[in-house]
């Protein structure tokens, strides 16, 4: 089994250093270590995240690899840059206040060495609160390049939060480009219409942190207008219909005027699967 592979992940003063902490030593617990773990500061942290920053530069030592930009760009702009900073071609991304599981790494390396035509392999999510132990939801997407071109044309096909992927391909397809809180649903049609090929494992790899906050993200004008620039988009490029664009037009639409906890309710009792 392959065990070369680096980690991105991007951290902004807004993170709690807990969370990052707790982030990063999931990381660190990998039953398959990387070598190559590239943090991106996107702009300057507070002393508390640095603090933590430092601590676990201690306890990876080299392999931690620390690029500072000088000013909050978002999400797309950190990755972009930091997935340039990435030695190896596969590469494991991670959200500053998630969780992975401890053999969540060695299973995706597992399927790359099997599978040598994949450019994309993710898998379960599951949203927890406070603890990893307070799960409620999992975010289950589909195992198959047919299927997950056929779910692509409604909702994201990957959780980007535990995806791994070939820097090479991401990179062919242009790489992750400035879309509000849409960078990865961006990136993965591009990478669909050229061909590359994505898996999902049936199986959870990584708790994802949820609660109010994260549907708030999800609600509000100007997130409505990135997700109508995204399907039309589709739409202009084949992907999808015109009417499949109107129907999420229309759908998404309804789903981010509504109020904040009729949201998460629709989240949870639609779009997820209770455990």
């Amino acid at each position: 089994m392959p065990a070369n592979y680096s980690v991105l992940m991007s951290v902004y003063y807004k993170e709690h250093p807990d969370y990052l902490r707790q982030s990063m030593q999931s990381i660190y617990d990998q039953t398959v270590p990387t070598d190559d773990f590239v943090l991106v500061c996107d702009g300057p942290l507070t002393p508390e995240l640095d603090a933590v920053i430092s601590s676990m530069q201690q306890q990876f030592g080299s392999r931690l690899h620390v690029c500072r930009l000088l000013k909050n760009g978002g999400l797309g702009k950190a990755l972009n840059f930091g997935i340039g900073q990435c030695k190896n071609d596969l590469v494991a991304r991670m959200d500053s206040d998630d969780v992975s599981r401890p053999d969540r790494c060695q299973r995706q390396l597992a399927i790359f060495q099997n599978h040598p035509e994949y450019s994309l392999v993710s898998g379960i999510v599951e949203e927890f609160s406070d603890t990893i132990t307070n799960v409620s939801v999992r975010r289950i997407v589909p195992e198959h390049q047919d299927d997950i071109i056929t779910f692509a044309k409604k909702r994201n096909p990957f959780n980007h939060p535990c995806i791994m992927y070939k820097k090479s391909d991401v990179e062919a397809a242009g790489g992750y480009q400035d879309f509000y809180f849409l960078e990865d649903y961006y990136l993965w049609i591009r990478m669909l219409q050229n061909g590359f090929i994505g898996y999902n494992l049936q199986e959870p790899l990584l708790w994802m942190r949820a609660g109010n906050d994260m549907y708030k993200r999800r609600g509000g004008w100007k997130y409505v207008q990135s997700q109508h620039n995204l399907f039309k988009y589709m739409a202009q490029t084949g992907f999808i219909t015109g009417r499949q664009y109107q129907v999420q037009s229309v759908v998404r639409l309804i789903g981010a005027v509504v109020p904040n906890w009729l949201r998460a309710f629709l989240f949870k009792k639609i779009l997820r699967s209770s455990i």
